[in-house]
């Protein structure tokens, strides 16, 4: 299904065959991975989340940076590939022997959460699909008794997650594992047509989901009645763990103080630029009262995550008409984007790339907490640019399409918080500039996602180094109470989200900081070029994107030399 490609190809290089087959190894580890690309082959599988299965990661690892020391760079793509895996490879190897990755917990991104998500991006149109679905479910139970042998193994070594963490996870996996929870609502909804799965598939599918249900029991027990006693009550990580999980989400190393320091500004600065807009909607409004009258206005609410899914499809399609051809290059097998709402009532708004033959379309996801059923347009328009285009999508896709220069790691394995997250920001703010949030209610919205951005740099960076409190927002050193404030008055979210969003910064130290980081580097970046002269804004976009998604350091020295 893969639309021609015009671009002429690059020859393949010693360094690209190095990179491919370590990205076929890595696959080969974590057959998720696999059924995220749309890869066959791999479709009742999991990883192996024991520590030998780390391990066998790890050495993955090790063997290709020894393969690549041997090795010259052919071509300017082969001098970023080199610098991109020594980088990333090398600081995977420097976690695992942290011993941290084995004690990986979390309210969002962790076994706990992805052994189970990898069900919402498998196809259920045939009986095989099902059998598929059967056939993972039943694996369930190893990949869960892997992990538990991990987290016991970190525990064992004074390795644990905060106790916060633990206890969400608790609930998390009970649910899974409940009568009416999300197993059980597999199996009881599966349908082929509408219709009634083949009685054989459907008794397969009854057992793997039990199988499931009883490993997520498992799971919750084990974490209540082992690891909770041996949970720290205190959330903060200190400098050591966090600054290792800052270079790998960014893909770069930061002063945290000074990034700490302009986080306080930057956000002052957005405040400003509220308490400007504010006076467009209203004279002399405030910001909150400004918000007020957007929350009120009739025309721009949403009733119903059916309208919430239809309102989200119709301006994701509407960006990428507009956008085509025009400020990016944008194929015709990228242009399709689906909009849905998750099977989850966890929070969270997401993006899923495209399967590597794009028979299966990027989508964009929100998890909608339950019991909300009422959404402002205002406030979200900014959120589906993010997650779609010139967002997410668009960055996610142009590297699964551009087969003819990248090789598969840079494809499809390698992906950085910064570079990504921190694209979506600098897409938020670029659809301001192209016009199109010119509704002043529509550039609050934007603002106050860019304000959420850089209140997280404040509270997650502050929070975990437990550094002081900025005189605007109190005194003292942060604790978890004091951010959770500090958070309150500067994210514009349902107190459902809010208290996702806490704890997921909490448990997930330095991921928040890097959508905000990440665009001050794409902006730094854009910056300079801009300054040399000669810069044209369509040639950047498309050469930014035709790297991949790489970290901030290697894309720095990529685009400025």
């Amino acid at each position: 299904m893969t639309t021609p490609n015009t671009t002429p190809a690059r020859l393949h290089t010693a360094i690209d065959a190095a990179a491919d087959a370590y990205a076929g190894r890595y696959l080969a580890l974590n057959p998720s991975l696999a059924t995220t690309l749309g890869l066959p082959g791999h479709e009742t599988e999991y990883p192996d989340f024991s520590p030998a299965g780390a391990s066998a990661f790890a050495q993955a690892a090790r063997d290709t940076l020894e393969r690549l020391s041997t090795l010259e760079p052919a071509d300017a793509s082969d001098v970023i590939t080199l610098d991109a895996m020594r980088e990333r490879l090398g600081l995977a190897i420097e976690i695992h022997e942290s011993g941290w990755d084995a004690a990986d917990l979390n309210n969002i991104e962790s076994p706990a959460q992805t052994i189970r998500a990898i069900f919402d991006l498998m196809p259920t149109d045939t009986a095989e699909h099902w059998e598929h679905i059967a056939g993972r479910a039943a694996n369930v139970h190893r990949a869960i008794e892997g992990y538990i042998e991990s987290l016991r193994s970190a525990k064992d070594a004074g390795k644990v997650s905060a106790a916060r963490q633990v206890r969400i996870v608790v609930e998390q996996a009970g649910k899974y594992a409940a009568e009416d929870g999300f197993f059980a609502k597999l199996a009881a909804e599966a349908s082929i047509d509408g219709g009634p799965l083949p009685r054989e598939v459907q008794e397969k599918l009854d057992s793997g989901t039990a199988v499931a249900r009883a490993a997520y029991d498992r799971l919750a027990s084990f974490l209540e009645t082992e690891l909770l006693p041996a949970a720290p009550e205190k959330d903060a990580v200190g400098r050591e763990r966090y600054a290792l999980a800052s270079r790998s989400f960014l893909g770069a190393t930061v002063d945290l103080e000074e990034t700490y320091a302009w986080g306080v500004q930057e956000l002052e600065r957005l405040l400003a630029e509220q308490e400007r807009v504010a006076a467009e909607i209203k004279p002399g409004a405030s910001i909150e009262e400004a918000k007020s009258l957007l929350n009120n206005d009739s025309q721009r609410q949403i009733k119903g995550t059916d309208a919430l899914k239809a309102w989200m499809q119709e301006l994701s399609d509407r960006a990428v008409a507009d956008l085509a051809d025009v400020h990016f290059d944008i194929p015709d097998v990228m242009k399709t984007l689906e909009c849905r709402i998750a099977p989850t009532d966890e929070g969270g708004i997401y993006y899923t790339g495209p399967s590597d033959d794009f028979s299966r379309p990027g989508r964009m996801w929100w998890s909608v907490p339950a019991g909300e059923d009422t959404f402002t347009t205002w406030a979200e328009t900014t959120t589906v640019f993010h997650e779609g285009v010139p967002g997410h999508h668009l960055q996610v896709a142009t590297a699964v399409y551009r087969r003819e220069l990248l090789n598969n790691w840079r494809r499809n394995i390698c992906w950085v918080s910064g570079h990504g997250e921190g694209w979506a920001l600098y897409a938020e703010k670029l659809m301001l500039e192209l016009g199109y949030l010119k509704d002043p209610g529509d550039h609050m919205g934007m603002l106050d996602m860019q304000r959420m951005r850089a209140a997280r740099v404040v509270f997650d960076i502050g929070v975990h180094l437990e550094l002081q409190v900025p005189e605007r927002w109190g005194s003292g050193t942060w604790t978890p109470e004091k951010g959770f404030d500090f958070l309150k008055a500067n994210l514009p979210i349902s107190p459902g989200q809010l208290q996702f969003e806490f704890n997921r910064y909490l448990g997930w130290p330095g991921q928040a900081p890097s959508y905000k980081v990440g665009q001050r580097l794409w902006e730094e970046i854009r910056t300079e070029l801009e300054r040399r002269g000669g810069f044209d804004l369509k040639s950047f976009h498309t050469n930014a994107l035709n790297i991949g998604s790489v970290g901030l350091d290697t894309l720095r020295r990529a685009l400025l030399g």
